[in-house]
């Protein structure tokens, strides 16, 4: 099925099934220790050997020898694997670094061997006693002597924009801002580790791993081994977390497969915190300068927003001006980025790439524009709000109601309280209210699906779609249940398997929209062969309380399938909406904070999201989304950091211990409201993503309260104490 006409009424719109607040289906499984995650998987008939990687300890240059002798001799190991050993393979097309293979070194911890053992212990011992020689090279490790020699890299990463005169325009402009800002490399810092097991049966192999899509990883494994997609099997059904780190191939599968292949035996490779850092990828760090004009009344005329980030050669930009591209009004505007060759490991998507980071300066250069004029900052985000797309005025958005979520999220915070900066105190706590907007585009990518219909009326839905903790198997049951007109409960979802029609898989907050459209797609086709069995007219045909109506004639469902079953398969495709029409989510984030003024501590206190991203599929599974990614923006604003040795090319804080994600005594009470809406320009479900749009904004409204509380602007992050303590108010 084609989607290339704005969805009228359908099936979905009934709101039976979807849209309702039904508690995930694979809960049961996850909180009775049922749900089999990637290293879970296990058969007593099965006798699993332990795979423990080895990593490069340099961070540039080339192995010239590999002593594994000592290795092969201690108890309990069946095989080691090594990159020498394995020689040159190719890369997968999603992979910037390898991940693999030969003498090369790209980054510190890029995996050199695995040892195969009878334990994980032994493993990990054994895999100590690997030595290994190098010839080093120098390297690059630091981004602001990087960006000096940064290259505009090819039109195909669209680094520049420009419309209109933006110099002529700043330069006339009655006020002005001109600032810097940066954000520094993040980890996904996920629960689950990358984790595999791998088994060969002949020139065949399965893999259990820990994936956020299925297809992609066949494709780019298969590639790795030089074999046919069709002799792996791929198999990710529940995931314990992932935030774009598992978007892409990863060492762990590789090494399961290899050390499988040596050992004889199905091998379990599970990477260890310091490698799930170091060996993977992570958000790159970025330096952004962003410069704003206006007229006295708040209309901007001139906005420029510019951006420097790094990764290893042939790379992707991190691309933190594309909201500023679509956000704001304003007649002249410029964007460009621009990317340093680094030596440090792989940068990558992780959640809401792009926009998390880019919004992280424009909403604090936003409200540090708005009180140069004199303005409240909602005010000045609704005078420059845009119906168009701000670059190409003759393409509108397909709906935006940024508006309403500002105007909501004002009334319901309290805004109308909020004073001047270091104006309100609680006896040793300063007390501030920040915002900032919310924004992601709505991307989808075509998504497949299978449904069979049995004669005991249970409908299985069958894809390669995966659940990252999101709720995938809710809402594409709950699209089956409403296309078919059944309950819940007579509704089975099948994810993460291969051999399933391939699917969007999970990323970019394209996943459940696509997904479910997906469904959608097979349940037409189921729909239409269940009507042309029974001689219905496809048209007016109803499916409701377990039967098929046509007219005044009705069948249960369980009697039109018969004895064989009915099966429909579809996949979704999209036709060209989102060259007439900007497609993308909006939001609001509101938050209030303490800092203590002896000590610079800062607390966020509460937190509000509003939400505008189309029909919301499930408002449970939903919220979560939201709140989790508040949560992750607590974490990115006030202590996320990788901290690189720009000596030595590696992430020093390579574990939870000094990576500090945001805890439960750091989340206070947290409220998500959804604005009632549709998008039929979207898809047949009129819905789009929430997960990485409950991010965008968070840090920087928590950078906006603690200006708000302590008169102290921050424009580095994280927003540390050290950054606030000598500037803070007299304690008395």
């Amino acid at each position: 099925m084609k989607f290339d006409t704005p969805a009228t009424t359908n099936p979905i719109d009934q709101m039976k099934v979807v849209g309702k607040p039904i508690p995930r289906i694979d809960g049961y499984l996850k909180v009775t220790g049922q749900a089999k995650y990637a290293y879970e998987w296990h058969d007593a008939s099965t006798p699993y050997a332990y795979g423990y990687p080895v990593g490069a300890s340099i961070a540039r240059g080339r192995i010239t020898s590999l002593d594994i002798a000592a290795a092969e001799k201690a108890p309990g190991v069946l095989a080691v694997v090594t990159t020498l050993a394995v020689g040159e393979r190719k890369k997968g097309k999603f992979n910037t670094a390898k991940l693999f293979g030969g003498d090369e070194v790209q980054h510190y911890h890029q995996a050199i061997a695995v040892v195969v053992a009878e334990t994980f212990e032994q493993a990990r011992a054994a895999a100590a006693l690997v030595k290994v020689d190098y010839a080093e090279e120098k390297g690059a490790f630091d981004l602001k002597e990087a960006m000096k020699t940064a290259e505009k890299p090819a039109d195909s990463q669209q680094p520049d924009t420009s419309v209109g005169d933006f110099d002529a325009a700043i330069g006339s402009a009655a006020i002005t801002l001109d600032e810097a800002y940066s954000t520094p490399d993040q980890s996904h810092a996920m629960m689950e580790p990358h984790a595999s097991i791998a088994a060969w049966n002949g020139d065949e192999v399965t893999v259990w791993t820990s994936s956020q899509m299925i297809d992609w990883w066949r494709a780019d494994l298969a590639t790795t081994l030089d074999i046919d997609e069709e002799k792996i099997h791929l198999m990710s059904p529940f995931i314990g977390g992932g935030f774009g780190g598992k978007l892409f191939l990863r060492s762990d599968a590789v090494l399961a497969v290899l050390g499988a292949q040596a050992a004889k035996r199905p091998v379990k490779v599970a990477l260890p915190r310091p490698f799930m850092i170091n060996n993977t990828t992570h958000r790159p760090a970025t330096i952004q300068r962003i410069r704003i004009g206006a007229e006295r009344d708040g209309k901007i005329t001139a906005i420029a927003h510019e951006s420097w980030s790094g990764d290893q050669p042939g790379g992707q930009l991190e691309a933190a001006v594309a909201q500023t591209r679509l956000l704001y009004a304003g007649a002249n505007r410029m964007t460009a980025m621009r990317l340093a060759t680094l030596n440090l490991p792989e940068g990558n998507a992780m959640r809401a790439p792009g926009e998390a980071p880019g919004l992280m300066a424009l909403e604090i250069a936003m409200d540090e524009m708005a009180e140069k004029l004199g303005l409240d900052p909602i005010e000045f985000r609704i005078l420059n709000d845009t119906q168009v797309d701000p670059e190409k005025p003759e393409r509108p958005f397909s709906h935006r109601n940024l508006i309403g979520c500002l105007k909501l999220g004002a009334e319901t915070f309290g805004w109308s309280n909020r004073g001047k900066p270091g104006a309100r105190r609680e006896g040793n706590w300063l007390i501030g209210q920040g915002v900032a907007v919310a924004f992601r585009n709505n991307m989808m990518l075509p998504s497949g699906a299978r449904v069979r219909l049995d004669r005991q009326g249970i409908a299985t839905v069958e894809t390669d779609m995966t659940d990252i903790g999101t709720g995938s198997y809710t809402i594409i049951g709950q699209t089956a249940a409403e296309m078919l007109g059944l309950p819940m409960d007579r509704v089975a979802v099948q994810l993460g398997d291969s051999r399933f029609p391939v699917s969007a898989g999970s990323g970019g907050q394209f996943g459940a929209n696509s997904s479910t459209s997906g469904v959608y797609a097979a349940c037409v086709k189921l729909r239409e062969a269940v009507a042309a069995k029974l001689g219905f007219n496809s048209d007016d045909v109803v499916f409701e309380n377990g039967e098929v109506r046509s007219g005044n004639r009705s069948v249960p469902l369980t009697e039109a399938v018969g004895d064989e079953g009915l099966v429909g398969e579809d996949t979704m495709t999209w036709g060209d909406l989102t060259q007439t029409h900007q497609q993308s989510t909006f939001g609001a984030h509101f938050v209030e904070v303490g800092v203590d003024v002896a000590t610079g501590e800062s607390r966020v206190r509460r937190m509000l999201a509003v939400c505008a991203a189309g029909r919301i599929l499930n408002p449970i599974t939903a919220r979560s989304q939201v709140i989790g990614a508040m949560t992750m923006g607590v974490g990115g604003a006030l202590s996320e950091e990788l901290a690189v040795d720009t000596r030595r090319g590696f992430f020093v804080n390579h574990d939870l211990a000094g990576y500090e994600v945001a805890v439960h005594a750091d989340i206070p009470h947290q409220d998500v409201i959804f604005m009632d809406e549709t998008d039929p320009m979207s898809s047949p479900m009129k819905a789009k993503g929430v997960g990485e749009l409950g991010l965008c904004g968070v840090s920087a409204a928590i950078a906006n309260a603690i200006y708000n509380a302590s008169g102290v602007r921050v424009r580095h992050y994280p927003l540390t104490l050290d950054k606030l303590i000598g500037k803070l108010p007299d304690v008395a």
